[in-house]
């Protein structure tokens, strides 16, 4: 819906660019706008489907069939909801919506970052046993290889944060969350290290520290990159040396249709959604974000259960149905998901820039403190994985 050219073939349909014929050019909107309209459709969808799966406990369920099967109605609902969105009243949707996405795409961020701390956990448990089981020296070294990899990331960005997007006269705002991210970072990698948290977590360290310290480099960039002020907030091409295309084109140039930020953006989104799909953590409140269940309505060891159906020495290896007893995941939260990532791509494709009154396209500072505070939030969240064993006492957190 960005690439150039589409707005040829979009401005085909009734009424799509009526508004702002003779007052911007389409090539400025019309992307953006396709994509709000493309990613309402499929957040309905899954929005639809979510709450029709509301306190469905097992296959029996008759709606469970409509989630496990039923393809082709269920494409062909999502492509007419889609193509419907596109004859939807221009008005205030563009701008309602805006604000829906922000809100969405808020909620994903924080599921990206529960994830991001449980994998740091899992990566750092998984290198720490490998060590305990031999090879020690060799193990040892990797692990401390990419705590310094991860710190290393962390303080060239810093640097290069310092160096492009804040003036000695001006951008305070950006010297204050690279200031504060980097203090917060530095506390959280600390207090890892500490003799109580050690004695109440033998394995917390600064591997998961570093892994956090990463992410919140990235989100504190993130926001830099949406500030209004041009002045502090460069394109990754100008920085480069390359001219790039200005938000607001004159008349006949054509909008620049990709960022950096963006397809960084999406790439985690990927590796977030496909971590989410093969991991079964140790930690049962992450197995519930992770979509699976406690392993006692699994088939043990992956093994086909025999109800009858099969006579002795049947060899006959077919698709069981593990959720006669209950769902191994929540159905309804399943498509929740989605409706939230369906909100995260339309923010991060869009650059979360908001179409204003005077015919533009702009980043808003609403989307600067959405980011920041997701990455404040993310820290509060490693801090608590780390101090919960000391406050908690009375619980289990093995």
């Amino acid at each position: 819906m960005l690439i150039p050219g589409m707005e040829e073939q979009l401005n085909k349909i009734p009424g799509f660019c009526e508004n702002e014929k003779g007052v911007v050019p389409c090539n400025i909107l019309v992307g953006y706008k396709a994509v709000y309209r493309l990613c309402f459709g499929l957040a309905m969808f899954y929005l639809l489907l979510s709450l029709l799966m509301i306190k469905v406990k097992s296959s029996s369920d008759p709606r469970a069939a409509i989630h496990n099967g039923f393809w082709f109605f269920k494409f062909s609902a999502a492509i007419a909801i889609i193509i419907g969105a596109f004859f939807i009243p221009e008005g205030t949707f563009t701008t309602v919506w805006f604000y829906v996405g922000m809100a969405g795409a808020f909620c994903f961020i924080l599921i990206q970052l529960v994830l991001l701390i449980d994998f740091a956990h899992s990566w750092n448990e998984s290198w720490v046993e490998k060590m305990e089981e031999g090879n020690s020296r060799c193990w040892y070294a990797a692990l401390l290889s990419a705590t310094a990899l991860n710190y290393l990331l962390s303080l060239v960005a810093i640097i290069l944060f310092f160096v492009y997007y804040t003036h000695p006269a001006s951008c305070s705002e950006n010297k204050a969350f690279i200031s504060v991210n980097m203090l917060l970072c530095l506390g959280a990698s600390v207090m890892s290290i500490l003799p109580k948290i050690q004695e109440s977590q033998p394995r917390s360290g600064l591997l998961q520290s570093s892994v956090i310290t990463v992410y919140t480099m990235y989100l504190t960039w993130s926001a830099m990159t949406n500030e209004p002020e041009t002045n502090c907030n460069p394109s990754l091409l100008s920085i480069i040396g390359y001219n790039t295309t200005s938000i607001v084109p004159k008349d006949g140039e054509s909008v620049q249709w990709w960022h950096a930020q963006g397809i960084i953006g999406l790439i985690l989104f990927l590796l977030c959604v496909f971590y989410s799909s093969i991991r079964t953590s140790n930690n049962s409140q992450v197995n519930k974000l992770t979509l699976t269940s406690d392993e006692s309505t699994l088939i043990e060891d992956g093994g086909p259960r025999n109800d009858g159906s099969l006579e002795d020495g049947d060899d006959v290896h077919r698709a069981i149905d593990n959720e006669r007893d209950g769902v191994t995941y929540s159905y309804s939260f399943f498509h929740f998901m989605l409706f939230l990532a369906s909100l995260y791509i339309m923010m991060t494709l869009t650059n979360w820039y908001r179409y204003e009154p005077s015919h533009e396209m702009k980043s808003q500072w609403t989307a600067v403190w959405v980011k920041i505070s997701s990455s404040w939030i993310g820290l509060v969240l490693y801090v608590w994985t780390l101090v919960a064993p000391l406050v908690l006492t009375n619980r289990d957190f093995d």
